[in-house]
């Protein structure tokens, strides 16, 4: 095979052979679309000024080039949009349609702003509006399914421009004038056979090749693909190809006729692995993926995808390890090529072992972060060589550049229902890894998601702790993001389901986290007694750790509600708690806290003595910032009781601590937690 590698939806070829191509055809159809940007439209007619962005739609079946199309577009006017060009692809490769949610969420995190977890459809969009407003930015919206999904993402603001890519019309949108692609004009057409095949046979058979132009109809897809038949045949004529399709014009698409054509005439080896790229998640492969599925070595996996790319049935994706996509065109072809010459028992053991290597890799992608554990190297030098990370930068690349992959590596196999148990390890090793690599806070859209199927392979399976588990770390995320009343409801559904599975964890975290609730709720006397409860338990099981910062959360909740006299002697319990576990940092706190009571409730001397006391238990924790603040308070109420001096001196104490600091530590941000206040871990799946 020749090492070219083209466009299969397009025209555009890609790779070594990339800077020496342009753009063919559709010379007219630019023209046009580009005269659309500027034509007025209808609100300009009557004096008003748009209300949004204008939309241009390039209109077309698949593989009639309308992806390519709508990309030299964008390649052409993209520098009158200084603020960027936005993607997003509204269809899944079977033909999908992507949740408006999740394309927003997408656009947005391309934009550099963070939606909250778990936000809703109307959020997100508002969100995105938001976030465009004052821009100019081109969005190019590629295989819509409907007109509601680009409705929703249209900007508004008539500064941006959005290229929508459909089949068919988007009704509904007003002042739309779509851009219907056919067929390359046979000199086009004929010139794109001579690039991918190779000028030589074009130039001596003109007419055979002007044939076979039109037995493809002029699709870009389908001569490319027969280019790159020719280009793999070095001693077959273009009229032998023309007499193969003539034969087959009863038998479907000119599309599928050439790639029937193609897989036919490829070793059975790399048929059967072309056929079964139909199952990669999302449609992108990586060597890993595509060795999995065909049962071979990564070697030899990517050789053979590498080979599949010189003859268009592959794009090479930009990215900084091997990745590939399947085109979209031929995406349904590969799928019904698969049912035709695989059993449905072959065909769901490959999808196991495609998920059983994604487990594996998530599983090396996250030990290569725990350098500190000996458990984990042990684990590492036991996996294959072929499976390990080089360092922990390689493993955040291989985890970014395949997030979209893994994501739907884990809707997949919950969707599919017969795969709940490797679908319960993906998803837990995918949350692990992402925690590890990204943190929490970075990673919280993704792992509402993950949370949320989950919890749906536990309802069906009936997993009452798993159940629990992620309705927990859903509650989390909903408290994080300011959606208490939700978290509250997901805080005592867990309740019942960690009671249900006897799990004294999970009904523990639960009693606490629903007590969290109500305390942001302002329902300060539920908080107390729903605070009391867990603390009944945690003592109950000799967890004194875990009672003596109840004690220190009951304290919060009579201080907002004014009952001083409960708050310190719940703070004093906490502080004795605290002493007895020898955790010198939490006795330290717990104090800092009895004395902001104490200041309070009108007791300054007493304040001022614990806090000293509270200051000594700082220094020998090495809390550099504990003290600092603590010496801020010491300021204030030296301020209160009307000694100035005194106050300066603290201040000054407290100012030094932290420069010093800022010092030892570079000024670096502050290292971010992966636990909730409620105390769980929101990786625990």
């Amino acid at each position: 095979m020749t090492d070219q590698a083209v466009d299969t939806d397009g025209v555009r070829l890609s790779r070594d052979v990339a800077a020496e191509t342009r753009f063919l055809g559709r010379t007219r159809e630019l023209k046009e679309l580009r005269a659309d940007i500027e034509r007025a439209g209808l609100d300009t007619l009557s004096g008003r000024k748009a209300p949004r962005a204008r939309v241009l739609l390039i209109a077309g079946r698949p593989g009639s080039g309308r992806t390519t199309l709508g990309e030299e577009l964008v390649r052409q006017v993209a520098d009158r949009y200084p603020d960027g060009v936005l993607r997003a692809r509204l269809s899944e490769p079977d033909g999908t349609r992507v949740p408006v949610e999740r394309s927003a969420r997408e656009l947005l995190g391309a934009l550099g702003t963070p939606a909250p977890a778990g936000a809703d459809e109307d959020h997100l969009v508002e969100t995105l509006r938001s976030a465009l407003t004052g821009r100019r930015v081109l969005l190019l919206l590629d295989d819509a399914a409907d007109a509601e999904q680009v409705d929703a993402l249209l900007p508004d603001n008539p500064d941006c421009l959005v290229v929508a890519i459909s089949q068919g019309p988007l009704t509904g949108i007003s002042d739309v004038r779509p851009c219907t692609l056919g067929g390359l004009d046979t000199k086009s057409a004929v010139e794109l056979l001579s690039r991918i095949a190779g000028p030589v046979r074009i130039t001596v058979d003109p007419r055979a090749a002007e044939g076979l132009a039109e037995h493809c109809q002029g699709q870009p897809a389908a001569l490319v693909l027969a280019g790159g038949w020719l280009a793999a045949r070095p001693k077959a004529a273009v009229a032998d190809l023309a007499r193969h399709l003539r034969a087959g014009a009863d038998e479907g698409a000119v599309t599928g006729r050439v790639l029937r054509l193609v897989h036919d005439g490829l070793p059975a080896p790399a048929a059967r692995t072309l056929r079964l790229l139909s199952l990669a998640p999302a449609g992108l492969v990586d060597p890993h993926t595509a060795s999995a599925l065909a049962g071979c070595s990564v070697s030899s996996a990517r050789t053979t995808l590498d080979d599949f790319v010189s003859v268009g049935l592959l794009h090479a994706v930009e990215s900084p390890l091997p990745q590939y996509e399947v085109p979209g065109c031929l995406h349904p072809l590969l799928a019904g090529l698969a049912e035709t010459h695989e059993r449905p028992g072959e065909l769901q053991l490959t999808r196991a072992r495609m998920l059983e290597r994604t487990v594996r890799l998530l599983q090396s992608c996250r030990a290569i972060t725990e350098t500190d554990s000996l458990r984990a190297r042990e684990k590492l030098l036991g996996t294959p060589r072929s499976l390990r990370f080089a360092g922990p930068r390689e493993a955040a690349d291989w985890l970014s550049a395949r997030r979209p992959a893994l994501l739907a590596s884990a809707r997949l196999a919950v969707a599919d229902g017969t795969l709940d148990t490797l679908a319960r390890r993906l998803m837990a090793q995918l949350v692990r890894a992402m925690v590890a690599h990204f943190g929490t806070r970075a990673a919280a859209g993704d792992l509402y998601g993950i949370h949320h199927l989950v919890l749906d392979v536990a309802e069906r399976r009936g997993l009452p702790r798993e159940q629990a588990a992620a309705l927990l770390n859903l509650g989390d995320l909903d408290a994080r993001t300011g959606r208490t009343a939700e978290a509250l409801a997901r805080y005592r559904a867990a309740l019942d389901a960690g009671r249900a599975a006897n799990d004294p964890y999970a009904t523990g975290r639960a009693t606490e986290s629903v007590g969290g609730a109500h305390l942001e709720l302002g329902d300060f006397d539920r908080a107390a007694d729903w605070f009391g409860r867990a603390l009944a338990e945690r003592l109950a099981q000799g967890e004194r750790a875990d009672a003596a910062r109840l004690y220190g959360r009951i304290a919060a909740a009579h201080t907002y509600a004014g009952r001083y006299g409960e708050a310190l002697r719940n703070w004093r319990a906490a502080v004795a708690g605290h002493r007895k576990n020898g955790d010198l940092a939490a006795r330290a706190r717990a104090l800092s806290e009895l004395a902001r009571v104490q200041e309070y409730a009108g007791r300054p001397e007493d304040s001022l003595r614990t806090c000293r006391e509270a200051v000594e238990w700082a220094r020998r924790a090495e809390d550099t910032r504990l003290q600092a603040a603590l010496h801020l308070r010491l300021a204030d109420t030296f301020d209160h009781l009307g000694d100035p001096a005194s106050a300066a001196l603290h201040r000054s104490s407290a100012e030094r601590m932290l420069g010093e600091e800022a010092q030892e530590t570079g000024g670096g941000p502050e290292r971010e937690g992966d636990t909730c206040e409620t105390g769980g871990s929101i990786a625990e799946v």
